[in-house]
């Protein structure tokens, strides 16, 4: 079936689906293949609860003429995508890294909403999947879109640069994630540089830090803005950063005092101001915009609770963010720290060596209590006086339900899968 056609009646919707239970009246819904379903048995679904056409590839589940029926639900899926963005003929911007893109997403959409009507990835949609579903939630009235991509293995990003073509490309670190997939940090290192690739072979632009010597050596051939601190050979100098808790950054006499924790939050503010001003925002909407930002879904929130203060950071971790957590945490001037530490998966035959660099990093802090939860971690154990390892979270929390905390600053950081904000539960 011709992608043109298709696009034309996509046109006619108000939204596109790949979910049921999450449909809306006057939508396409796009039938794909799970680990564990098939989703075309859900098509006269989506068609009783108001789509009003549905792509399927399965011809036992043809309804009727509203029923588009092609070879490949997912591939149709992502050339509709493509042609949608080419049809669109928009700015787009892409983000990738092994720490910070979704936080450095949200803040240069609030930086750029001030003067642009911008769209972006919802959430961490941003695999082979969620990408082609942001693409297609740009309309004629968006101005400028910018897109997050994920990845766990090599050519995965330059298959999403194929998609989104970007205009703009940034990333923001290259750090220990996704180990297994990627084979180790040289995996991750030429995984996430096949966005520089796609920008040199296009002729387009990349936003680099210059205080990242990866992304230095790596850019030498691009098009690109760059910016630094305290540098006089980049186009966006700033002058100072500082966290305690909260970041402050200063730029051109600027200062700007943020909602988020942490020295390693203060690249993904000065890259939002740098592309802020490669777009021509104006300082005080720029200055507006991320202070005004605050973050949410267990990324570096700070909550009370009680006369405690909690640092609570349990979206994701993997070894580099942990590293930079812990260190930004230990500087921290403050009396009675205790960190809560999980488990960080997908790290495959590295994890044992990972978990024991983080634990060995702690073995010279004998003022802050340490808590390390996860069979990872466990393996790791060592006799500390202030060191506690807890194989499941069932064990910790048994112990810390007993433990009544006052007047404490308290780090909790792990893995998504490790859902540590539980501990939240436990704290007075």
């Amino acid at each position: 079936m011709d992608i043109s056609y298709i696009h034309s009646l996509f046109l006619k919707c108000q939204s596109v689906s790949i979910d049921t239970r999450k449909i809306e009246v006057n939508s396409l819904f796009v039938a794909i293949k799970g680990e564990r379903f098939d989703a075309n048995t859900f098509a006269k679904e989506a068609l009783d609860k108001g789509a009003s056409f549905v792509i399927i590839d399965n011809k036992d589940y043809y309804i009727d003429q509203r029923t588009l029926l092609v070879p490949d639900s997912l591939k149709t899926l992502q050339e509709l995508a493509k042609f949608h963005r080419q049809y669109l003929k928009l700015p787009i911007i892409s983000l990738t890294g092994s720490n910070g893109k979704t936080t450095t997403k949200e803040l240069i959409q609030v930086v750029l909403s001030k003067k642009y009507k911008t769209k972006a990835t919802v959430g961490n949609l941003n695999n082979h999947i969620g990408v082609p579903l942001t693409l297609l939630s740009f309309d004629s009235n968006t101005e400028i879109g910018i897109v997050e991509m994920g990845a766990n293995h090599k050519k995965e990003i330059q298959f999403l640069c194929e998609l989104a073509q970007p205009d703009y490309g940034y990333i923001t670190n290259f750090g220990k994630a996704h180990l297994e997939g990627f084979g180790g940090v040289q995996g991750v290192i030429e995984g996430k540089s096949e966005m520089y690739e796609y920008l040199s072979l296009n002729d387009k632009l990349a936003f680099i830090n210059m205080e990242d010597p990866i992304q230095v050596e790596k850019s030498l051939k691009l098009k690109a803005y760059s910016f630094g601190i305290k540098r006089d050979n980049v186009d966006i100098s700033i002058s100072s950063v500082k966290a305690d808790p909260f970041v402050e950054i200063c730029y051109n006499e600027m200062v700007i005092s943020s909602h988020l924790i942490g020295l390693y939050n203060a690249n993904n503010l000065n890259a939002a101001l740098t592309v802020g001003k490669y777009f021509g925002v104006e300082d005080s909407a720029i200055k507006e915009a991320l202070e005004n930002y605050i973050p949410e879904n267990n990324r570096s929130q700070l909550i009370t609770k009680g006369s405690n203060e909690i640092i609570l950071d349990a979206y994701n971790a993997n070894p580099s963010s942990m590293e930079v957590a812990i260190v930004n945490f230990l500087q921290l001037k403050k009396p009675n720290k205790v960190m809560i530490l999980g488990d960080m998966f997908e790290l495959g035959k590295e994890s044992q060596q990972e978990h024991q660099a983080i634990v060995e990093m702690l073995l010279g802090e004998d003022k802050v209590e340490c808590y390390f939860i996860g069979s990872a971690f466990y393996e790791s154990k060592i006799e500390k006086s202030n060191f506690k390892f807890y194989n499941t979270f069932e064990d910790f929390s048994a112990d810390l339900a007993k433990i009544k905390y006052r007047e404490r600053t308290i780090l909790i950081k792990g893995s998504r899968g490790m859902a540590l904000e539980r501990t939240l539960d436990f704290l007075e």
